[in-house]
């Protein structure tokens, strides 16, 4: 018998989201918007497709610049939503606009490493080593689950082949069921 099926028993099959995306050009081309169509955002209109044919309700969609305060007011306000989960996509680059990570990163209050390194694992099929100028990160604070992905779709779609299978079993050791 298959012993990770245990621990993933009576895991949340479907979950609340919201998802960011980090991106000056597009929040100056449209502003704020509550769907990632009215924005072109290919990778947000992807995080949100995927999500919902796991059967996760999205509850928050915001296009923000790269400017380190909307960052952190934008996850602040999230963290004390009701998503269960925080999905970020853009701004894990190395170029001085990209400040996700420094924005995110004091709110985390335990990391998981394993993402990162999972993420960068399987992505060196398709950028080869270029995986080393993605930060893409994960943790959790006051009990939700974030990621922090880079912006491309191909990343993004990656990205979410990995997590969404887990999802449900890391929402149970999050909450403590």
């Amino acid at each position: 018998m298959d012993t990770s099926l245990l621990h993933k028993e009576n895991a949340p099959g479907n979950y609340k989201c919201a998802i960011l995306t980090i991106s000056t050009s597009r929040y100056e081309k449209y502003g704020k918007t509550d769907r990632p169509e009215r924005a072109e955002d290919v990778s947000g209109k992807l995080i949100w497709g995927m999500l919902q044919v796991k059967g996760s309700r999205i509850v928050n969609y915001e296009l923000i610049p790269d400017n380190m305060e909307m960052i952190r007011d934008t996850f602040k306000k999230n963290l004390y939503s009701d998503a269960d989960v925080i999905i970020s996509s853009g701004g894990t680059g190395l170029s001085p606009t990209d400040v996700t990570i420094e924005a995110v990163t004091p709110f985390i209050e335990k990391e998981m490493p394993g993402f990162g390194e999972l993420f960068r694992l399987k992505s060196i099929e398709q950028v080869g080593n270029s995986i080393m100028l993605t930060r893409a990160i994960a943790g959790v604070a006051r009990e939700k689950v974030i990621f922090c992905l880079p912006g491309s779709p191909n990343a993004v779609k990656l990205a979410l082949e990995l997590i969404l299978p887990e999802m449900g079993h890391i929402l149970k050791h999050v909450k403590g069921q």
